[in-house]
C-alpha cells in the first residue's frame, strides 16, 4: 500500500472519531496496554509532559514544544485532531512523521493489531510512542485525546501534568456536570508528580484538590500565582505580555484565549525548571514568538488574507466560541461575514446564542459524517436572529463571502475544527 492507501485502510479498519463520533470511542485501556506491551513499552524511553483540558490543549502543547526545542531538546509532539494531513498528529521538532513510517507501521504490525479491533486513536497513540522511541526524542509533549482518566495516552508517567480548563464538551462520555468532567480530566494527575491547573470553577477546584491529595501530587493553580500582569495586542495582532518572569514577552498566537493559556504556561515553565528542565529566557521568547513556524500549529485565530481580512479559528464549543465572539466584537471592519458549520454532537444552541446578530452568515458543512447539514445550522441559527444562506461546502461558502466583501470587511471562518480543516485543505493549501 502507498501512503494514501494506508490512510484509507486505517480510517476504514479503525474508525476515526472526527469522522464518525461516538461510534469510534472505546472506553477503557485494555487495548492500549496490550499494544504497549507488544511494542515493548516505548513511552518509557523518553520523558513526557501530559496536557489535558477542554480548551487550550493544542496551544499550550505547541508552545511548550516550541520552547523546549528552542532550548536544544529533541521534542516529540502528539496532538489531535489533524487539520489537513494525518501526519500533523505526530511531529519531532516540528517535522511530521514520515509517510514511510506510517506505511511500514501498518504493514509490519497489522497481523497483531487487526484481531484487537483497536480504535483509531488507540492505534495512532501506539504509533506515536513507537516513533518517538525509535527516533530517540528527549521529551514528548502529549496531548490527551478525550477526557484523561481512560484516555489511551494516560499510560505515561510524565514529569508534569497540565490541565488547562474545564467546560462542557463531549458530555456523552465525560459527564453532564463540570465536576464530573473535571473528575475525568483529573485522571491524568499522577502520584508525586506536579500538576498545573490553568483555570478552575467552584465546582472543579475541589475535584482537583481531592485527586492531587489522594496521590500526593503537588498542585499549582495558575490563577493564584498571577504570573501574567498585563496583555495587549500589537499592531500586527500578536500579543505583548508583561509577566513576573519576562517583560515585553511577544506571543505569536493572537486569540483572546491566549491570555489564559499564557498564564497557565508561565506556571508550567516554573515547574519544569524546578523539575530540572533547562531552558533560557531567550528560549521562552523564541517559543512564544515563533510557535507556528517551529511546530506547524495552524487554526488558532489564524489570519489568512488581508483586504478583506480572512481569519479562521478551530474553537468549537461554548467555552471556545465565547472568546471568539468577544474578539470579533473588538475588531474594526465595514462588514462582518461569518462562514460557519458545526458537528452534530456539540451544544449547537449554546454556540449560536453567543454569535453576533449584526453579521452576514454563510452556513455550511464540513466533509465529515458528523457534520450538521448546512440547512439545519441555518434553521437553528434563525431562532437566534442569525441570517444568511446555506452552502454545500466551505469552499463555495467562502467564495460567495469573498465575492460580496469590500476590502475593509472581515470574514471569519469557524464553528468546528473540521470547517477549518476543509478551509485549509481546499482554499489555502501551501
Amino acid at each position: 500500500m502507498d501512503y494514501q492507501e494506508t490512510l484509507t485502510y486505517l480510517y476504514n479498519s479503525a474508525p476515526l472519531f472526527q469522522q464518525v463520533g461516538s461510534a469510534a470511542y472505546k472506553e477503557g485501556l485494555e487495548n492500549t496496554y496490550t499494544l504497549d506491551e507488544y511494542f515493548g513499552h516505548p513511552h518509557r524511553r523518553f520523558r513526557t509532559i501530559h496536557i489535558a483540558g477542554t480548551n487550550g490543549k493544542g496551544s499550550c502543547s505547541h508552545t511548550l514544544a516550541a520552547i523546549l526545542q528552542s532550548a536544544g531538546y529533541r521534542v516529540g509532539l502528539y496532538t489531535s485532531p489533524h487539520l489537513v494531513d494525518f501526519r500533523e498528529r505526530i511531529r519531532i521538532n516540528g517535522t511530521p512523521v514520515s509517510q514511510q513510517f506510517v506505511i511500514e507501521f501498518v504493514e509490519k504490525h497489522r497481523h497483531f493489531f487487526e484481531p484487537l479491533h483497536p480504535s483509531f486513536f488507540e492505534l495512532t497513540t501506539a504509533m506515536a510512542f513507537l516513533y518517538f522511541a525509535e527516533q530517540a526524542v528527549d521529551i514528548a509533549v502529549i496531548e490527551v485525546g478525550l477526557g484523561g482518566r481512560l484516555d489511551c495516552t494516560n499510560i505515561i508517567q510524565p514529569d508534569l501534568s497540565l490541565i488547562t480548563n474545564i467546560s462542557f464538551d463531549h458530555v456523552q462520555f465525560l459527564g453532564n456536570t463540570l465536576a464530573q468532567i473535571a473528575g475525568e480530566k483529573a485522571g491524568i494527575i499522577k502520584p508525586h508528580t506536579p500538576v498545573v491547573i490553568g483555570e478552575t470553577t467552584p465546582e472543579t477546584k475541589p475535584v482537583f484538590l481531592d485527586k492531587a491529595l489522594s496521590v500526593d501530587a503537588p498542585i499549582i493553580f495558575a490563577e493564584e500565582e498571577h504570573l501574567l500582569y498585563n496583555a495587549s495586542h500589537e499592531a500586527n495582532g500578536n500579543y505583548l505580555y508583561q509577566t513576573a518572569d519576562y517583560t515585553d514577552l511577544k506571543g505569536e498566537l493572537g486569540g483572546l484565549c491566549q491570555e489564559k493559556n499564557t498564564n497557565t504556561l508561565l506556571s508550567a515553565l516554573r515547574q519544569l525548571k524546578q523539575t530540572g528542565y533547562r531552558f533560557s529566557e531567550t528560549d521562552v521568547r523564541n517559543g512564544f514568538a515563533h510557535v507556528c513556524e517551529l511546530t506547524g500549529l495552524q487554526g488558532r485565530w489564524q489570519r489568512l488574507a488581508n483586504h478583506p481580512t480572512v481569519i479562521c479559528d478551530t474553537g468549537h464549543n461554548v467555552g471556545g466560541i465565547r472568546y471568539i465572539a468577544e474578539q470579533l466584537s473588538r475588531q474594526h471592519y465595514d462588514r462582518l461575514r461569518i462562514v460557519i458549520g458545526m458537528v452534530n454532537d456539540k451544544d449547537i444552541r449554546g454556540v449560536l446564542a453567543l454569535l453576533p446578530t449584526d453579521a452576514s452568515y454563510y452556513f455550511t458543512q464540513a466533509s465529515v459524517k458528523r457534520a450538521l447539514p448546512a440547512e439545519e445550522v441555518q434553521k437553528q441559527a434563525s431562532a437566534f436572529g442569525l441570517k444568511g444562506n446555506a452552502y454545500p461546502n466551505v469552499k463555495i461558502a467562502l467564495k460567495e463571502a469573498l465575492a460580496q466583501s469590500g476590502p475593509q470587511d472581515l470574514i471569519f471562518i469557524g464553528g468546528s475544527s473540521f470547517i477549518v480543516a476543509d478551509l485549509l485543505a481546499t482554499c489555502y493549501t501551501s
